[in-house]
């Protein structure tokens, strides 16, 4: 990528007037707004999966294969959903031989070994001789199981569960599947993050199940450690019941459900009510084409963004905000109770509406802000902005007290940092502090003061030696290491925008470095898989989008501090507008990329995000005026 962008762009002949901005902004809030729901709110569309699939695929063959198995699901309905499931797989193998998480995801080992299990484990191997061939062959060139836990490294979140489907499928022995410590489920819930368990905290589940496989399969020679596992597996089952929310799908992933269904139909709990109801959670969630999604769905996390991008550029009507009726659907969505598989307190908020959500610390900031551009734009009567207050006072409580003693913010759980996707992230505690500092007149600054400079403290330690953040649940495929610094980055200058440190030195070096990102056509992110697609940029929608809204934003806030930064970047965001202009009038800004991590790096898109983050920027752009 070009550093000298800058001088590029601005060589270039202005060509964005305020018609053809407006235009734009009009294409794009009827396309977002037309993805509504009948009740007000939005649902969007996470990709289909082939890893997904693949589990589903695997854990209904188990089923099958196990005495019982047909009380559970009838072998016609079964066989009818592998089958659809195993004709999708056919026609979404990669040209290098392998799979990857999405339709639009390149190739990884665990996609293409759990794909190389379910073939087995179904049965299904005899008509797929070069398919087979060409899989194996790519699972090699990775390194084989060597390198699959190379992939992972101490974290057995996902590399126990795949290695322990394949052994079940009859691919790998069971010696190469560790075994898991399930009787420690039994120990109260608060004792976990003093365990140094080998998963991370929302894998408890997989943990208990596949643990009881391997012990049923391959117990431990150490007779004590044998018999206290025996002993456990009652109890464990129950704290997984309890776990288990009313949908049946373990945090409404089709990835986890299935392990936990290849587990206890592997440990002989066929009929084990948590087996029945995951079951009927694959049945249910299976997609007319005959895949899996990787999860239900996001709509909490959607519906916050996109009344967040709405209000930036708000045309005043009524329509937009669904009269009322968005806004009790976000306070529905708040958790009232202690959650039981996190043991999380009352007042956060999870991804979806759905029973198998969790409350996190990016979903409960994005609901804050959302309520928050509410009341900004005087759109709460009495008794809802009473009841606004009330809930973000209720989840601010909720992440103060989630803050880790380094300063920073987890996603679910507090004190577990050992493993990756447990630890403190940057986009997450600059996503907290934004929430919490929007809310300081109900909140107190006296509250917040003392967790926000915790928090910036935690930023200055986390920015990178070339200015830039990491986030934790985002990524790009065509990066090194599958890191989306653009994305962290964006996220971080965020909270420098919104609680005014511009003239923070770590805020300079990151404007710079994202500045030194810009393609000279206007574009960030993206990569060659990006140009595979549209044949003319690397440059991805969300990320050039979410940088053109923030150093739109970030121009209109410092341009009168004398900062030769925010100069720079109001032309920069010149530069992106005319490249998201551009696609909008060709109808080119709908189709996402995979920037999404939903577990261990379990790659996803989602149909909303291009839609919200265009909308996002085009209505900063009309708000500052950027555009003369």
């Amino acid at each position: 990528m070009s550093s000298d962008v800058r001088d590029s762009s601005s060589d270039r002949a202005p060509t964005l007037s305020t018609e053809r901005l407006e235009r734009a902004y009009d294409l794009a809030r009827a396309a977002l707004l037309d993805e509504r729901t009948s009740d007000g709110h939005w649902v969007g569309e996470l990709s289909t999966s082939a890893l997904s699939t693949a589990t589903a695929i695997s854990a209904l063959a188990v089923l099958g294969a196990a005495p019982g198995g047909d009380r559970v699901c009838s072998p016609a309905e079964r066989q009818r959903l592998i089958d659809g499931g195993l004709a999708w797989l056919d026609a979404h193998q990669n040209d290098d031989g392998g799979f990857g998480d999405t339709d639009l995801s390149l190739s990884n080992i665990s996609t293409t070994l759990l794909v190389l299990a379910a073939w087995k484990a179904a049965g299904a191997e005899a008509d797929r001789g070069e398919s087979i061939a060409a899989a194996r062959a790519y699972v090699e060139r990775c390194g084989g199981i060597p390198g699959l836990r190379r992939r992972y490294g101490r974290d057995k979140t996902f590399a126990v569960p795949i290695l322990a489907n394949a052994a079940i499928a009859g691919s790998v022995p069971w010696r190469e599947v560790s075994a898991l410590p399930f009787e420690a489920a039994c120990v109260p819930q608060s004792w976990y993050r003093f365990m140094s368990l080998p998963v991370v905290s929302y894998a408890i589940p997989a943990l208990v199940a596949i643990g009881q496989a391997k012990h049923s399969q391959d117990p431990t020679w150490f007779l004590p450690l044998r018999w206290l596992r025996a002993a456990s597996i009652g109890r464990s089952r129950r704290v997984l019941a309890r776990m288990q929310p009313a949908s049946g799908g373990v945090l409404e992933a089709v990835p986890l459900t299935s392990f936990v269904i290849m587990g206890l139909a592997t440990a002989g709990g066929v009929d084990d009510p948590v087996t029945v109801a995951g079951v009927r959670f694959l049945k249910e969630s299976v997609r007319d084409d005959g895949s899996w999604p990787i999860d239900t769905n996001l709509a909490t996390w959607t519906t916050d963004l996109a009344i967040g991008a709405l209000a930036i550029g708000d045309r005043g009507d009524e329509a937009t905000w669904a009269e009322g009726r968005l806004i009790d659907w976000v306070l529905a969505c708040q958790h009232r109770t202690r959650h039981p598989f996190t043991g999380a307190d009352p007042g956060g908020w999870g991804w979806t509406d759905l029973s198998g959500a969790v409350p996190d610390a990016d979903d409960t900031p994005a609901a804050l802000l959302a309520l928050d551009a509410w009341r900004r734009l005087g759109r709460l009567d009495e008794s809802r902005r009473k009841q606004a207050e009330q809930a973000a006072s209720a989840g601010a409580d909720w992440l103060l007290g989630l803050q880790n003693r380094d300063g920073g913010w987890p996603t679910f759980c507090r004190g577990w940092g050992k493993l990756p996707f447990d630890r403190s992230g940057s986009d997450l505690t600059a996503h907290a502090m934004r929430a919490l500092h929007a809310w300081r007149d109900v909140l107190g600054a006296g509250r917040i003061a003392g967790p926000i400079e915790r928090g910036w403290r935690y930023l200055t330690r986390q920015q990178r030696a070339d200015g830039s953040w990491l986030p934790l649940w985002f990524g790009n495929q065509d990066e090194a290491d599958d890191e989306n610094p653009i994305y962290g980055t964006v996220k971080v200058l965020a909270a420098f925008r919104d609680l005014d440190r511009g003239r923070d030195p770590a805020a300079g070096r990151a404007l710079r470095w994202l500045l030194g990102r810009q393609r000279a056509d206007g574009s960030w992110g993206g990569g060659a898989s990006v140009r595979q697609r549209q044949g003319d940029s690397d440059g991805s929608i969300e990320e050039t989008a979410l940088a053109t809204e923030l150093l739109a934003s970030w121009a209109d806030r410092f341009s009168g501090e004398g900062l030769q930064e925010s100069t720079e970047a109001r032309r920069a965001a010149l530069g992106g507008l005319e490249w998201l202009v551009a696609r909008v009038e060709a109808g080119r800004f709908r189709t996402p990329s995979p920037i999404g991590f939903y577990f261990a790096k379990l790659w996803y898109h989602e149909r909303l995000y291009p839609l919200i983050y265009a909308v996002s920027a085009l209505g900063r752009a009309r708000a500052t005026g950027i555009v003369r």
